[in-house]
């Protein structure tokens, strides 16, 4: 198995050239180390991509996964470029963090967890375990060395609870949590701040919304979009938990990385949380049908009683704060970066299918087989 990744360092290489970074941004990036859990994620291994990029020939990325998101364990996701340096490991140990701190990066990007909402229902206790007691593994060894800021990710998904006003904006605050995943989260910031109140550390929460985009593998546990992506190519109806007027806001996944980057750079976003999203809603329905029309799917959607954790019918975010504190501005929209979606599922076919991790029999959302 390999992946055509001449068509990922493109993609990124135009979207850099399109979004005209800053060059005091660009400068700032230069010849630096950098580490990224979770990089052989959807967004890690596009954030991998656009660092080495920015750091160049005299930096270096360091990248640590321990392919949870996908069926088989193997480095299919990792970018396979010069200055980046891949470590197998997971951030609940010590000797995975250890390897890491001895190339002494002065970044870190925190994008490994434990995702997401229904997994976490499922096992409760390793989704506490990589999501909470991880993640201050991670601050305590970030804490002993000289870093210029950590950036979490977080999750806006997550945090605003079950009854939140639209747009979501970043001072709302609400204990309504349904899942696991969501309580982590929110914990994830809580320990941040703590973090950076206590001891100075520099950290910026970076709130991320209904990603989508080439280096999204399906699964049973993985977003929609990649999901309906799989059933469609292979003529399956799309199963849809709720009547499809539900709206989420959809995010390429380049828009998250510029964010990323961006919150990265600037000192005014350090202690500060803020929404990464594109800042409009479509509906549930309209975007399978959008599914269904790319990949000439004529399979029925199928509709499913809503589940029970999922109890926000709308998704819409507030960007002004990120627009306000780094200059975040999404420049790819849903029709620009489903194409791009569609063009790398089909490149990468043969691989997705073996890669997409879908357990036998019921789905445990649904309580049905998918």
């Amino acid at each position: 198995m390999k992946q055509n990744w001449n068509f990922r360092i493109d993609l990124v290489r135009n979207y850099l050239k399109k979004l005209q970074l800053n060059p005091e941004i660009i400068e700032y990036y230069k010849g630096r180390t950098v580490y990224i859990s979770g990089g052989a994620g959807a967004i890690g291994s596009n954030l991998v991509i656009a660092l080495s990029i920015l750091v160049g020939e005299n930096g270096k990325i360091i990248s640590m996964d321990n392919f949870s998101s996908i069926k088989v364990k193997t480095p299919w996701n990792t970018p396979p470029l010069d200055n980046v340096m891949f470590i197998e490991g997971d951030v609940r140990n010590d000797q995975s963090l250890k390897r890491v701190f001895k190339e002494k990066p002065s970044l870190i990007f925190h994008l490994a967890c434990f995702f997401a909402n229904q997994n976490s229902i499922d096992y409760p206790e390793e989704s506490a375990e990589v999501d909470v007691m991880g993640h201050v593994k991670l601050l305590e060894y970030a804490n002993l060395v000289n870093i210029d800021k950590l950036v979490y990710a977080s999750s806006g998904c997550a945090i605003y609870g079950s009854y939140p006003e639209l747009p979501l904006k970043e001072d709302f605050i609400s204990m309504h949590l349904t899942t696991p995943y969501q309580i982590n989260k929110m914990v994830g910031e809580m320990y941040n701040n703590f973090y950076n109140h206590h001891y100075n550390l520099p950290i910026v929460n970076c709130r991320f919304f209904n990603s989508y985009g080439p280096g999204e593998v399906p699964g049973q546990y993985r977003n929609v979009i990649p999901n309906f992506m799989y059933w469609a190519m292979k003529g399956k109806s799309l199963p849809i938990t709720g009547d499809g007027s539900e709206t989420r806001d959809f995010t390429y996944v380049l828009d998250l990385a510029q964010g990323l980057i961006k919150a990265g750079y600037y000192d005014s976003a350090v202690g500060e949380n803020f929404n990464l999203a594109a800042g409009k809603e479509i509906s549930i329905k309209e975007m399978s049908e959008t599914v269904n029309k790319v990949t000439k799917n004529s399979s029925q959607l199928v509709f499913n009683p809503r589940r029970k954790w999922d109890t926000k019918p709308r998704l819409l975010a507030s960007i002004k704060k990120a627009r306000d504190l780094i200059n975040y501005e999404p420049i790819i929209n849903f029709d620009e970066g489903f194409s791009h979606n569609v063009d790398w599922f089909k490149d990468n076919w043969e691989d997705i299918e073996r890669l997409s991790d879908f357990k036998p029999g019921m789905n445990s959302a649904v309580r049905k087989k998918i």
